[in-house]
C-alpha cells in the first residue's frame, strides 16, 4: 500500500524508496531504523511517520547551528504519558523519554532529527549495539539517542515553540491534522499570491 501511494504521488526532483521491516509486529522503531543502517550515512534526517508540520519547522531544523545531532522539541505547559518528553540544558539534550520524571521535564521530541556525518555514524554504531540486547528490538530509536545523551554525546535541541504540528496516532487525529495541513497550504498559498492545489 506504501509502495503504490509513493508511485502514485512521485515528489518531484526526489527519489524515493522503501525499505520493508518484516518484523515490524514484534519489534518498534529502533529496529526499523536498524534495517535502515546503510542509508545514515553523511548529513541525513530522521521523521517520524506519524508527524505533519507546517513548512516553517523544517526551516528552523536547517538553520540550526552545526552539531553531531539536533533533535526539534517543542514545549509546552504541561506534557501526557504518550509525550516524548525531554530534559535540555541550555540548547543541549541531556535526556529524553517517555518516563523521564515530571519535574526533569522541560520539553517533548516531536519526531524529527538531523545529523551531520560524525553524529549519524554515533548513532548508527548505538543502533547495533542496542540490537544486540535483548531487549534492543522492542525499543524506540529514540531510546538510543537518551544512551548516547546520558554518556555525554553531543547532542543539541532546536526549539519549534509558536509553530504547529500534530501526530496522527488513532483514526481521531485525522479530522485534526487534515485541518492543519489544509490551513498551512492555505497559508503557503496566500503567501505566494497564488493557488496551491490540494488532494
Amino acid at each position: 500500500l506504501v509502495e503504490a501511494e509513493l508511485s502514485r504521488v512521485a515528489p518531484p526532483h526526489m527519489r524515493v524508496r522503501t525499505l520493508y521491516n518484516p518484523f515490524y509486529k514484534l519489534a518498534d522503531n529502533l529496529a526499523s531504523c536498524w534495517m535502515a543502517r546503510v542509508e545514515l550515512q553523511g548529513s541525513c534526517l530522521i521523521l517520524n511517520g506519524d508527524t505533519l508540520f507546517e513548512p516553517a519547522i523544517a526551516k528552523r531544523l536547517f538553520a540550526a547551528p552545526a552539531a553531531p545531532i539536533t533533535v526539534t522539541i517543542d514545549r509546552k505547559a504541561d506534557y501526557d504519558a504518550d509525550d516524548m518528553k525531554v530534559e535540555t540544558e541550555g540548547d543541549r539534550l541531556r535526556a529524553i523519554g517517555k518516563t523521564l520524571p515530571a519535574e526533569r521535564v522541560n520539553g517533548e521530541s516531536i519526531g524529527f532529527l538531523r545529523f551531520e556525518a560524525d553524529g549519524a555514524a554515533l548513532f548508527v554504531e548505538e543502533l547495533e549495539r542496542t540490537m544486540r540486547t535483548p531487549q534492543g528490538p522492542a525499543l524506540w530509536y529514540l531510546s538510543a539517542i537518551n544512551r548516547l545523551a546520558s554518556a555525554g554525546a553531543d547532542i543539541r535541541v532546536a526549539s519549534i515553540e509558536g509553530l504547529e504540528w500534530g501526530e496522527l496516532d488513532y483514526p481521531a487525529d485525522l479530522v485534526q491534522v487534515r485541518a492543519l495541513a489544509a490551513s498551512w497550504i492555505e497559508r503557503e498559498r496566500a503567501a505566494a499570491g497564488g493557488t496551491a492545489a490540494t488532494d
